[in-house]
């Protein structure tokens, strides 16, 4: 190991402590991939698996926690949905587990979740879009932060990560641990929010082409074919609608959320449906149509879900390497500061 590994490992020192693991890098949980063969790999990798139980209902998340710990000889975590219908439920699922860190993402949680899932011995993970939430979040019970800025895959919020780093990490990063994530591609940007207070990352665009996560060979093509600016953000329609803006590739599924924005707004407007349903209808769509593209292959009516960091995708590759590429990238950037 280089001196650039021995200050990666200092500066990841308070992460790999949190997470039990090697290396502090985490796994974004992403609908229908973050599962039991890609959470197991990335686990025993080093780092950090995450399973996305996104609209899993509690049965289904019961047998895939199971499945990832009979894979997984290290720790792994579960990413549980706040507005989940079910949260309750699932938070049950995770405690009868036994599992170890829980992630809470979309929002503040109802009261009792914190409580509740710290009660299980989890660790609680939230994140946190803001400095205000990220007080909020602290002063609620939480044990770690995630700060995704809006460069990530998925449903993200309006403001960049290096933003949202420089306003948060100075504030908060020395009394509670804060990973970094959303747009990160290279070791070079890992050793970067390292050096400014996070004590660890987490990638979610960087895993989709491992040899280990299941999705189709046509998503996978995508993401190698892409470059950064394909990547781009839905748009909302009718501001009744508070739809969370989700970045994925430019397909026809493009033009297909603009029709079901209008479709379900029509809906509000008929007294059909109850603005609650109305939301959970467009989170209902969002599950189905990434599911067409991760599973089915259909990547032009499927959504293809992906960060900016897409265009440094290159190749399909086994997790360890992605992993050893990341930790050789930090160590050699820190190496070179002297």
């Amino acid at each position: 190991m280089s001196a650039g590994h021995d200050r990666l490992r200092q500066l990841m020192h308070r992460g790999t402590e949190f997470l039990g693991t090697e290396w502090a890098i985490m796994g974004g949980a992403m609908s229908w991939i973050s599962e039991r063969n890609l959470v197991s790999a990335i686990s025993n990798a080093g780092g950090f698996g995450v399973i996305a139980c996104g609209a899993m209902t509690p049965e289904l998340l019961d047998a895939e926690i199971a499945e990832t710990a009979r894979r997984a000889t290290k720790p792994f975590g579960v990413n549980l949905i706040t507005m989940h219908p079910q949260l309750s439920e699932l938070i049950d699922v995770t405690a009868r587990h036994g599992v170890s860190h829980v992630v809470l993402a979309g929002g503040l949680p109802p009261g009792g979740a914190i409580e509740r899932i710290k009660a299980s011995g989890a660790k609680l993970m939230a994140f946190a879009p803001a400095l205000a939430l990220a007080k909020k979040l602290m002063r609620s019970g939480a044990d770690a932060l995630v700060i995704e800025g809006m460069e990530a895959g998925g449903h993200i919020g309006p403001v960049s990560t290096s933003v949202l780093a420089q306003e948060i990490l100075p504030v908060v990063a020395k009394d509670i641990p804060v990973f970094i994530a959303g747009g990160i591609g290279r070791g070079e940007a890992i050793a970067a929010y390292l050096e400014m207070g996070a004590v660890g990352v987490q990638l979610g665009t960087r895993f989709v082409c491992a040899n280990e996560c299941i999705a189709h060979a046509n998503f996978k093509k995508a993401f190698i074919r892409a470059s950064a600016r394909d990547a781009i953000l839905s748009v909302q329609l009718d501001p009744r609608l508070p739809v969370i803006p989700v970045r994925a590739l430019k397909n026809r599924e493009t033009e297909r959320f603009s029709a079901k924005q209008r479709e379900v707004a029509n809906l509000l407007d008929s007294g059909t449906v109850e603005m609650g349903e109305a939301q959970l209808q467009i989170e209902h769509y969002w599950a189905g149509a990434l599911k067409r593209a991760v599973i089915d292959g259909d990547v032009e009516t499927g959504s293809v879900m992906a960060g900016q960091s897409v265009g440094m995708v290159s190749r399909e590759e086994p997790v360890a390497e992605i992993i050893r590429e990341l930790v050789d990238e930090a160590a050699a950037a820190l190496e070179s500061r002297g």
